[in-house]
């Protein structure tokens, strides 16, 4: 309880910083086109496009919900439209041969010790909890400030989160990969599919990462709302991927699991929540 108290105040803390490090521009936070032209459109200058968010609100949470998952279960249908299967090739090519590498560093984090310490501190309970503080202390410091765009980054963020854990529990019951943890030591670290017992939509299986595709989609949705400050994509990628390495120390999950539980975080983040 001690250690989750301490990174819930981190988290905390790390975002109150990062917020008193972005300046205010709640004037100019707005969707909607100046009434008067600027000068330098009356001067004969074109009129940049002006850059539009996502509508998003507690009330839109639903509505919004349900129109990522149908975007996100006929992204296949897609797969011939402009360059997405590329990227998707990509993806599971990598994943395919982490797989094959799954039984070595499987049974290697088993057996080792070296890593108690940080796995007493970035335990799966913990980790869980910081990834819940960040958003949440965005929208309250987005309210403290009245800072609308920090409260719509919670709120996306906070949406990026439910439709990965979704799309992460069915492919998990699909799956039913078992996790190394139940793996005896020493075990058939090659034959993990199909084998993970638990009820329907329960997600108990290993493949992908729950904690890993929660940890980039928060990053994902800071980083791309926040990029015009350098540090942050690197403090919340950073951040996403010890989440994602502290699975695979505490042998919650092979590699290939943490891998594209972060691939989807930030896809079904970027591309699906912010429309990007």
């Amino acid at each position: 309880m001690l250690i989750k108290a301490v990174l819930a105040k981190s988290a905390f803390l790390f975002v109150l910083a990062a917020s008193l490090a972005i300046p205010s521009r709640a004037a100019a936070q707005t969707t909607e086109l100046q009434e008067t032209p600027p000068s330098n459109l009356l001067a004969g200058a074109s009129l940049p496009s002006p850059v539009v968010d996502r509508p998003v609100s507690w009330r839109l949470l639903v509505p919004n919900l349900i129109s990522d998952q149908k975007r996100i279960w006929t992204f296949p249908a897609r797969l011939t439209e402009g360059h997405d299967w590329i990227a998707t090739t990509a993806v599971l090519g990598t994943t395919a041969g982490l797989i094959m590498l799954d039984p070595t560093e499987g049974a290697y984090f088993r057996r080792t010790s070296s890593l108690n310490g940080f796995n007493n501190i970035f335990s799966g309970s913990s980790t869980a909890v910081g990834i819940i503080v960040v958003p949440a202390s965005l929208y309250a410091v987005g309210l403290i400030r009245k800072d609308s765009k920090m409260q719509r980054t919670a709120l996306l963020a906070g949406e990026a989160v439910a439709n990965g854990e979704i799309l992460a529990t069915v492919l998990k019951d699909v799956t039913e990969r078992m996790r190394p943890a139940v793996i005896p030591t020493g075990g058939n670290y090659s034959d993990s599919w199909f084998k993970s017992n638990g009820s329907l939509f329960a997600g108990n299986g290993s493949f992908p990462s729950g904690h890993t595709i929660a940890a980039f989609s928060v990053a994902t949705i800071v980083a791309r709302r926040y990029g015009n400050h350098r540090w942050i994509p690197y403090a919340a990628y950073g951040a996403a991927a010890i989440v994602g390495f502290s699975r695979l120390s505490l042998s919650a999950h092979f590699l290939s699991d943490v891998f594209m539980g972060g691939a989807l975080g930030y896809f079904v983040s970027r591309f699906t929540v912010l429309r990007e």
